[in-house]
């Protein structure tokens, strides 16, 4: 694990980087294409993907971008500060054609260290309930099903994990 928030994950031909404003097309593009229908959901603006770095970069707060060396971006996360001892998930993201070979994985590795770093006790998340792939692996991260609530004639499931007193590693 990175030392760092800063620090490039290498893993074969992908990094996971801190997003640079040269990603932001790429980003958002991204985020529309994993939208549920074409559609925001009613319990979201997506505002913070139109301007990333306002939104993402500053204190207890970051972004990153997965890419293949010298290549496109594949994927993306983010963490907001919900308060000193929190943080949240947001914008998991990975290309369609880029699906299923860890890019994921990594990304929410990236995600969740840089919440250890901040000494986060907990980190919150949110999906909605078709998005199978996405579930196992944030239990596969430890993460423990909450809630769910119906938005929209769809099931949106929260998740969260908890940080105090856990080890340093992700399972």
């Amino acid at each position: 694990m990175p030392d760092s928030s800063n620090d490039i994950i290498a893993v074969h031909d992908l990094i996971v980087r801190p997003f640079r404003q040269s990603d932001q097309t790429a980003c958002a593009k991204l985020y529309t294409e994993g939208l549920l229908g074409g559609k925001l959901a009613e319990n979201d603006t997506g505002v913070d993907i139109d301007d990333i770095a306002a939104a993402y970069v500053q204190p207890g707060s970051g972004f990153w971008v997965a890419q293949v060396a010298g290549g496109d971006v594949m994927g993306t996360v983010g963490v907001m500060m919900t308060d000193e001892q929190a943080g949240e998930i947001r914008r998991l993201r990975v290309r369609n054609d880029m699906r299923r070979r860890g890019i994921g994985s990594k990304l929410l590795e990236a995600a969740v260290t840089f919440c250890r770093e901040q000494h986060y006790l907990k980190i919150t998340l949110d999906t909605f309930i078709d998005r199978e792939p996405a579930i196992k692996l944030f239990e596969k991260f430890g993460f423990r099903h909450t809630r769910t609530r119906d938005v929209q004639g769809k099931s949106l499931s929260y998740f969260y994990l908890d940080l105090y007193g856990r080890e340093k590693k992700c399972e």
